[in-house]
């Protein structure tokens, strides 16, 4: 039972000079998507050399405020390319090459594509330093390997690097789906959770011997990895599913497609990762996923319990060191139970578009947005302090949708001064907190776009951003030496862009969007011994600007 060890031909130096142990790996289950890398610990410090792992040539070069923050990817000869993110900085020679064109285009944030004869670089040759910029949690360097034909990214801990994994992934537990209206585990009719426990080399249910089923039933476990050396909670490489000797389904994680990588939401548990960040691996497949990982189905991995009988039902796990971890148990068949009715009668269908209006909302659900049929819920609540309209309950946060969809709220109670300043916001009920999801206001209505159900109002924004200043004390001292940085930050529609100048010279100031931090470091654009004029503007995405100006010595 399971699959042979994999591995690669080519073989790649390691990224780092240091013991290579991990705080994430490749397909780990991360916020709508599977993770594409490895992240290498860098002992808790930043500003640790990064060796490109094999000759070739820088092929892009990437600085955002978010993401993989500073990220340079390099083309190899064998067909891939690496990737190398939340860098600190880049080797000297592609550093000064990146602040000209951000000079050039007058922006932090660029997509730079070299020529492939600019950056040629040698197996071993420091490329950049370590950090934690973009949206990194803590210093680490985020690591990939592409195929460089379609960027599809691959296991990386099939390339031969030297990582010791001896250690068997961890069930924690077990749940079963009724999946059907005459189905039901354990005579009730919704998901049921199993706690487990572990003798006799394999995961048993705690404190019975099997699960009373019926009907069109599927399955999913929690299941964590360990690597040797390193208490992270990494991911899966693969995991089966058996029932009576026979494999019902069963993926693996050898490459991912960006393009269909958000897919991850119908593969998982996504009502439970929502309300608990559980991360529940099904192995049932929901019509409108189209994930590529899975080598093998019958029934979209889900099982038929109808015929009185006990039946053996094995799931297994593995790491890709081939550890394996195993769940047995016994599924009895019994007699069907009567299902409640639906809380709707408005009928959605994942495989076509879907509409629903009346006049006061308006949502339409593009063809594929959806992964299942499911019943739309609605309804219209009171009015929220500050808001134009009433919150509507548009379905639940805790159903995923794949594509973005139109929502259009009455904006009945809208002043006109205020259309302009209209967007539709998620309300959360507990915190009382607002969080934007855009918008325009048009004929009466408010419309935005939006990737996730939720309760939703129409607000307007008409505060401008809040610069603090961290380097100036009272205007005209500078309190750091060789740099002048601010916290910036915008309460609703959030900040669309930043601009500094010094003696009304554009200057690169570098953001930081987890901290809110905004930094310019002196350089060659500013001269010494002198008094320098200094202004900041930074808009939302509402149009309200804010300004700071300030007068200082250097």
């Amino acid at each position: 039972m399971g699959p042979k060890l994999k591995a690669q031909e080519v073989h790649f130096k390691a990224p780092l000079d240091i013991p290579l142990l991990l705080n994430g790996n490749f397909g780990e289950i991360r916020s709508n998507h599977f993770h594409t890398g490895l992240d290498f610990k860098t002992r808790g410090e930043t500003g640790l050399p990064v060796y490109s792992i094999e000759a070739g040539y820088v092929s892009r070069i990437s600085v955002s405020a978010s993401g993989y923050g500073n990220a340079l990817y390099v083309n190899h000869p064998s067909g891939h390319t690496s990737v190398y993110g939340h860098l600190e900085q880049f080797s000297p020679a592609i550093q000064q090459w990146v602040k000209m064109n951000q000079y050039r285009l007058k922006q932090f944030e660029v997509n730079l594509t070299p020529a492939e004869t600019q950056f040629r670089v040698k197996k071993g040759e420091l490329i950049g330093k370590s950090g934690n910029s973009g949206s990194s949690a803590g210093p680490h360097l985020h690591f990939e390997i592409r195929k460089t034909s379609n960027q599809h990214p691959l296991n990386p801990l099939f390339f031969g690097f030297d990582i010791q994994d001896e250690t068997k992934p961890g069930i924690e537990n077990l749940y079963i789906y009724p999946l059907s209206d005459s189905s039901h585990v354990q005579n009730k009719t919704s998901r049921q959770t199993f706690k487990l426990v572990h003798y006799a080399d394999a995961y048993h249910l705690k404190g019975m011997q099997s699960v009373n089923v019926f009907g069109n039933i599927g399955f999913g476990i929690d299941a964590i990895d360990y690597l040797d050396g390193s208490w992270s909670k990494c991911g899966i490489y693969q995991m089966e599913l058996w029932v009576d000797n026979q494999l019902i389904n069963a993926f693996e994680l050898d490459e991912l497609d960006f393009d269909t990588n958000r897919y991850l939401n119908s593969h998982i548990d996504y009502d439970f990762f929502i309300r608990e960040n559980r991360k529940i691996h099904k192995t049932f497949i929901e019509p409108g996923n189209r994930l590529k990982i899975y080598r093998q189905t019958i029934n979209q991995g889900m099982v038929q319990f109808n015929d009185g009988k006990r039946h053996k039902v094995q799931i297994i796990v593995y790491d890709a060191s081939m550890n394996a971890s195993e769940i047995s148990f016994y599924a009895l068949s019994t007699i069907p139970v009567k299902h409640a009715k639906p809380a709707s009668d408005v009928h959605f269908r994942y495989n076509e578009s879907n509409r629903f209006e009346n006049d006061q909302l308006k949502v339409n659900i593009p063809e594929g947005a959806l992964y299942n049929d499911m019943y739309f819920e609605y309804k219209a609540g009171n009015q929220p302090p500050t808001a134009f309209s009433p919150l509507y309950k548009i379905h639940a946060i805790f159903t995923p949708l794949h594509k973005n969809i139109e929502i259009s709220i009455r904006a009945n109670t809208l002043p006109k001064h205020l259309e302009s300043k209209a967007l539709l916001a998620k309300f959360d009920i507990q915190t009382g907190k607002m969080a934007s999801l855009g918008g325009q206001f048009e004929k009466g209505w408010v419309s935005t776009s939006s990737r996730s159900f939720g309760n939703i109002c129409i607000v307007a924004d008409t505060l401008a951003p809040v610069i603090m200043p961290l380097s100036i004390k009272n205007g005209n001292t500078l309190s750091e030496a060789g740099k002048i940085r601010f916290r910036i930050s915008d309460e609703l529609s959030g900040i669309k862009s930043y601009n500094g100048f010094i003696d009304n010279k554009w200057v690169l100031f570098e953001f930081d969007a987890k901290r809110d931090l905004l930094e310019y470091n002196f350089d060659e654009n500013i001269k010494k011994d002198k008094n320098h004029q200094l202004k900041l503007e930074v808009e939302d995405q509402k149009g309200n600007v804010a300004t700071y100006e300030a007068t200082f010595y250097y």
